[in-house]
């Protein structure tokens, strides 16, 4: 069953990234100032002639008047783009959709309630299944996917803002309870197209190390690919990567 947007998304062109909030895009020709909604660097993709897909804002007073919700790493020509999701908070929207009609049943089947952003010791959790807590990362900084000829990269350095996630991590693991189950799920909202290890941050050691201590205390590891289309988004893979 497919996730459908409330309005089919708009095709347009990145002409360049302005800011961590704002990207320049073409729309039929005219120049943009459309949201950016994510922050951190997508890949290591140089955002110039690459196509994206738009929502386009109900409020008339926003500066920005579209939303960047989607990117692809294929030529501008290719007609069957992968559309690859960017929009981070839309992941949290599609895991519930996929829970409540009971598409992610592999990861939790036993529920009848869904809880959102339920505190666990001193974290606040994406989820709550059941008794199952469920927290949800969208990563963007290496893409699975194949480029075309005509996408251009530059060279990235490795990240370093990782205290907050191993925090977050070791409070999760030391407020599991015996016999309690917390899930960490990374959501793809595009379809894997070309396996690539991701980078290694300059904490990686100490982040492996956090997670596993947390996988023995009883975290353990998902990871979701979807389709992201224009007017919707399809799940299409689901597995356990704990002992990955």
């Amino acid at each position: 069953m497919k996730y459908y947007f409330a309005e089919t998304l708009i095709e347009a062109r990145i002409v360049t990234r302005k800011s961590q909030f704002t990207m320049i895009v073409d729309v039929s020709g005219e120049e943009i100032a459309c949201h950016c909604p994510t922050t951190g660097r997508i890949g290591d993709l140089e955002l110039k002639n690459v196509a994206c897909l738009l929502s386009k804002s109900k409020d008339l007073k926003r500066k920005t008047p579209y939303t960047v919700e989607a990117i692809s790493a294929d030529n501008l020509d290719e007609p069957n783009k992968n559309w690859i999701g960017i929009n981070q908070i839309l992941s949290n929207r599609l895991v519930e959709f996929f829970f409540e009609t009971h598409q992610l049943d592999e990861i939790v089947s036993d529920y009848t309630e869904i809880k959102r952003e339920v505190n666990l010791g001193i974290s606040k959790l994406d989820f709550l299944i059941g008794d199952t807590y469920l927290e949800v990362k969208t990563p963007l900084t290496t893409l699975q996917v194949e480029y075309g000829s005509d996408i251009k990269t530059k060279k990235v350095i490795p990240f370093s803002a990782t205290e907050r996630f191993k925090k977050h991590i070791n409070e999760l693991a030391g407020s599991l309870k015996e016999h309690e189950r917390a899930i960490l799920l990374t959501v793809y909202q595009y379809e894997v197209s070309k396996p690539k290890a991701h980078q290694k941050s300059t904490h990686y050691e100490e982040v492996h190390s956090a997670m596993d201590t947390a996988i023995k205390k009883g975290l353990q590891t998902y990871e979701v690919s979807m389709k992201f289309e224009k007017d919707g988004v399809e799940l299409l893979t689901c597995q356990n990567t704990t002992n990955r």
